[in-house]
């Protein structure tokens, strides 16, 4: 199935359009054997399976991850057993509590999971997002003097809170207790309050540092259900199925980028089983009004719920996503869905209109640096609610780093958003600026941060940033690499290729999709699409034919070559299921590809 990967690289691909080589995934022959053996896959399959790390004992695991078998003992987290005991109290005693939660999907469903415990057991839960433009990111002073005016005693902050030290010390000034769900890194002193439960937090014996938020609080729901029965709460009622619940917690897991191994494999797996019922009033409304249909996977999570119940917090009222997710009411979960929709696609024009500024801002000044370890760009009036999503698509087109900053020189303040890549921890940069004072405010994790600035102090924080990322830089784009598990033809990769590979499911970091690779295959019918994207026929020698589309690359030099009809193109992508009108076939998505001629 393979040339196997020299010096050179895979078919001899040692600088590909993207100006990337390729290499064959290295797998343990033995282990591939073993995988064959134990599983009944076929050998390509095997070899994927055992390039991905996974040993023998654990590949039953991998293929059907369980809940049962992975799920961790709540208590291993420091003071989760504290965080339960505290808010199963202000239940029976009717302490008024409220949950706080990130305006993000993460921060969404996950507020939206504890309002669903809450009022299975007889309470409501109210919720507090903050508005992204005029509080920013997280707790504060302002915030929870507030929350206290409303009556409020107890607050649950949700994929926040984590580094609000002055926020929570003024929340215990003024009487209001807070207690801590989140997953963002932090300094080795939590804020003082009555419980952080972060299984990033230093000293946390859990080993789940790898969840979101949303697997955070799905563990939480555990431990409610055990204190709660401690205490006799389910002697005269029934105890909250919290399984049911698992599609949020497989939405904030994916949509938060998390790494899907172990205990967060289980979530995610068992959690898109849960979402494929669209039993959830605001997941299936969302559905609906997207005009999309099928079962549950990464892509309806990832490309179709997650920014459309993102768009809210980016552009609109910051707590849409949250009340969506935790309705009951068919009817304004449809009407909550549409006015997502709607922001959504405006999101998109607002998102288009920053891509290209900082397209030009960075490439057409000439500012480019192809040695620099980060980009870094600023702009007045980019909107904070969409900076993020410009950094991701620029760390794809620049493969490094991006931050992008939005200033408001009004208010002397600029909000930014970074993007890495594995190896290049961003999260624990952008904290060290912080502590160096370089920022107002800033952290976050590894792939993904967020700041505030001066803008005055931009280009001092560039030069940190570079300062900081270039060995870790160095040593990523050395094995920045189109990583291939088989090598396939136009024929091969048909509809039971794809549904044996499919074992793999589902994808993501930590869990790389199945990349196949063509070797010298004819493009034709090559057409421009709406959006930059290329749709196109690879043929081989053969004759035989398959779908094929590259998205966003009209203007790469991918997209001139397919476009250009190169004479033979190698060609790596990922098999997609293509069911439209019930055809049950398949199509290649493009990530890469290399003229035979220039490769090497």
């Amino acid at each position: 199935m393979a040339d196997g990967g020299g010096q050179i690289g895979f078919l001899g691909v040692g600088a590909s359009l993207s100006g990337r080589r390729w290499r064959e995934r290295p797998a343990d022959a033995a282990l591939v054997l073993a995988h064959q053996r134990n599983h009944g896959l076929i050998e390509p399959l095997a070899r994927a399976l055992a390039s991905r790390g996974v040993t023998a004992d654990e590949a039953g695991h991998y293929l059907e991850p369980t809940l049962k078998a992975l799920f961790p003992d709540p208590s291993s987290f420091l003071d989760m057993d504290r965080a339960a005991e505290v808010i199963v109290d202000a239940l029976l005693r009717g302490r008024r509590t409220l949950v706080f939660a990130d305006y993000d999907v993460d921060g969404a469903s996950s507020a939206a999971q504890l309002v669903r415990w809450f009022r299975a057991m007889g309470a409501e839960l109210p919720i507090y997002v903050p508005d992204r433009e005029k509080e920013g990111y997280g707790p504060s002073p302002a915030a929870f003097d507030r929350i206290r005016d409303s009556g409020a005693e107890l607050v649950v902050t949700v994929d926040c809170g984590a580094a609000a030290y002055d926020a929570i010390a003024h929340a215990s000034s003024i009487g209001l207790e807070v207690v801590v769900i989140d997953h963002h890194l932090m300094r080795e002193d939590p804020p003082a309050c009555t419980a952080v439960v972060n299984p990033n937090r230093p000293g946390c014996p859990s080993g789940q540092g790898v969840l979101a938020a949303a697997g955070v609080t799905f563990v939480l729901l555990a431990a409610l259900n055990r204190e709660a029965r401690r205490r006799g709460l389910f002697d005269e009622r029934p105890q909250p199925d919290i399984r049911q619940w698992l599609d949020l917690a497989a939405l904030g897991a994916v949509c938060d980028v998390t790494s899907l191994t172990g205990f967060n494999r289980a979530l995610a797996a068992q959690g898109f089983k849960v979402m494929s019922g669209w039993k959830n009033p605001g997941l299936r409304a969302l559905m609906d009004t997207a005009q999309s249909k099928g079962p549950a996977n990464v892509f309806a999570a990832g490309f179709i719920l997650g920014p459309r119940i993102n768009a809210g917090g980016r552009i609109g009222r910051s707590d849409l996503g949250a009340r969506l997710l935790s309705t009951d009411d068919p009817e304004e979960a449809r009407a909550l869905a549409q006015e997502l929709d709607a922001l959504n696609a405006t999101r998109k024009e607002i998102e288009k209109e920053c891509l290209d500024a900082c397209v030009r801002q960075v490439e057409q000044a000439s500012n480019f640096d192809p040695d620099a370890p980060v980009v870094v760009a600023a702009g007045d009036g980019w909107r904070p609610g969409v900076v993020g999503i410009v950094a991701g698509r620029l760390r794809e087109r620049w493969r490094k780093p991006v931050v992008v900053i939005g200033l408001d020189p009004e208010n002397d303040i600029g909000k930014g958003s970074g993007r890495s890549q594995p190896g290049v921890n961003l999260g624990r940069a952008v904290q060290a600026a912080w502590e160096e004072g370089l920022l107002i405010s800033g952290g976050g994790h590894a792939m993904a941060a967020g700041l505030a600035i001066r803008p005055r102090d931009v280009t001092e924080f560039r030069t940190f940033l570079e300062d900081r990322l270039r060995s870790e830089q160095a040593e990523a784009s050395a094995i920045d690499a189109v990583e291939i598990d088989a090598l396939v033809t136009p024929g091969g990769a048909d509809r039971a290729l794809w549904a044996a590979f499919e074992r793999l499911a589902p994808y993501g970091p930590g869990a790389p999709e199945p990349l196949f690779a063509l070797a010298g295959v004819r493009v034709l019918g090559a057409q421009a699409l709406n959006g930059g994207h290329v749709r196109c026929q690879l043929v081989g020698d053969d004759g035989a034919r398959l779908k094929a589309i590259s998205w966003r690359s009209a203007d790469t030099p991918l997209g001139h070559a397919l476009l250009g009809g190169s004479p033979t193109l190698h060609v790596a992508g990922r098999l997609k299921a293509d069911d439209w009108q019930g055809r049950e076939g398949v199509q290649l998505e493009i990530e890469d590809a290399a003229d035979p001629r220039q490769a090497a």
